[in-house]
């Protein structure tokens, strides 16, 4: 299921919704700010996975960790 950015068209308000079928209009996208149903999709970047966690290896891109 994935998300979407939405802007509405009457306050303004950019917010991200999840979206549970493809089927689903943008019309019927309601802005949580106003509560009006007039907001259209947005761009928006792909989200990288991952952790900001570091691995503690030590082992740099590339580098296969041993000496």
């Amino acid at each position: 299921m994935p998300v979407f950015d939405y802007e509405c068209k009457h306050c303004g308000k950019v917010f991200e919704e999840l979206v549970l079928s493809s089927a689903t209009p943008d019309s019927e996208i309601q802005c949580p700010a106003c509560g009006h149903k007039e907001s259209i999709r947005r761009m928006s970047a792909p989200s990288i996975g991952g952790s900001s966690r570091s691995s503690g290896s030590g082992a740099g891109c590339g580098s296969s960790g041993f000496t």
